[in-house]
């Protein structure tokens, strides 16, 4: 069964830009799967689609059997609650601690007063401190975000999602800001992550390498269509060329 099913996705910006022509995939529970692809190919625009971040211009989205695109504001909200979402450029409030980044995941769950008064259970803090122990910060659940390193950061982006208790996690880029140091540790959290707690994720990566190495599935995307859809061992040179065209001599390591 399905945790993710797209049909016949399209996405069409004022102006006449089209990000997205006729995407179809499903994603199945547990699964981690990478959508790779050139600049401007329509990753970002994909993974916002999902969580309706971005409305579709066209085609149908189910997630965990809910019509994604047809909800309203409310069961939108209760829906995003399942979906965590980690961004390139960590989207944390830097002048917080990162205790307080990370229980701002809880968000979704409270009323706007609670929310803003940043009222939180015992139980939630309890876990916020479980968490950030398992991605290696619970020494650093005092400081300000501003403090911290970039990995560091996207270790609390990371937190931030988990406590959430989502079913699925996007990643949109989540390495492209980092060293290569850096990017291993998150990568190795996130397929711990999927592992252990049998989180399903799908990543945008412009590092054909990191998802050769860590995918169950690669997706190949450019210009707004989908080229390639199977497993690493099975994406061959020609395949990533016709992914990627001028970019792959970059890309490709022997």
């Amino acid at each position: 069964m399905a945790l993710l099913q797209i049909s016949r996705l399209s996405k069409e910006y004022l102006g006449g830009t089209k990000a997205l022509t006729d995407v179809n995939f499903s994603v199945a529970e547990g699964e981690f799967v990478s959508i790779i692809g050139p600049s401007g190919a329509g990753k970002s625009t994909l993974l916002r689609c999902i969580n309706r971040m971005v409305d579709a211009s066209e085609g149908e989205i189910s997630f965990d059997n809910i019509n994604v695109s047809n909800i309203n504001k409310k069961n939108l909200r209760l829906l995003r609650r399942r979906i965590g979402m980690i961004f390139q450029h960590y989207n944390l409030v830097n002048r917080l601690s990162v205790i307080e980044n990370v229980l701002h995941g809880r968000l979704g769950y409270k009323s706007s007063i609670k929310g803003v008064m940043g009222v939180y259970t015992e139980e939630e803090k309890q876990r916020a401190f479980e968490i950030l122990n398992k991605l290696g910060l619970k020494e650093q659940a005092y400081k300000r975000c501003d403090q911290l390193s970039g990995g560091q950061k996207q270790r609390v982006g990371i937190a931030r999602a988990l406590i959430q208790d989502p079913k699925l996690v996007l990643c949109d880029e989540p390495i492209a800001s980092l060293d290569p140091n850096a990017s291993k540790i998150i990568m190795d959290h996130l397929k711990n992550i999927n592992k252990e707690m049998g989180i399903t994720c799908i990543f945008n990566l412009h590092q054909v390498d990191v998802a050769m190495k860590y995918s169950d599935r690669i997706i190949g995307i450019n210009n707004g269509q989908i080229k390639y859809d199977g497993p690493p061992e099975a994406l061959s040179r020609d395949m990533i060329y016709s992914i990627y065209g001028t970019e792959a001599g970059e890309l490709i390591t022997d």
